[in-house]
């Protein structure tokens, strides 16, 4: 019979490795047990309060700081942040920018005498 505690340190040593299931090690209980059980956990959000009463209980000992710091150089911006075309524009429908307008008008050839 293996112990809960015994599963909980296979999940540990899975997330922590970040190998397959399968390759838990024995001594931790059957991999699918181990993986049932994180499952269940992760489903009826038992992983996220233990995550929240661990950082709670951290924060108020003061080993958290909550300074954030974003680098410009590694953040990314979202597609339509970043000059992507127009819904419905096409490139090839754009006129070329260096081809001169071949249509003349009666205005432009007054102007031009």
């Amino acid at each position: 019979m293996w112990t809960r505690r015994q599963l909980i340190d296979g999940i540990r040593w899975r997330t922590r490795t970040g190998a397959p299931w399968r390759d838990v090690p024995e001594r931790y209980g059957p991999w699918d047990r181990a993986y049932d059980l994180f499952r269940r956990w992760q489903r009826d959000g038992t992983w996220k309060r233990i995550f929240e009463q661990l950082q709670a209980a951290a924060d108020v000992k003061g080993l958290i700081t909550w300074d954030v710091s974003v680098d410009s150089t590694i953040t990314r911006a979202h597609q339509h942040a970043a000059g992507a075309r127009e819904k419905g524009r096409c490139r090839r429908s754009l006129p070329a920018a260096s081809t001169p307008n071949p249509t003349i008008t009666a205005w432009d050839a007054r102007a031009a005498d």
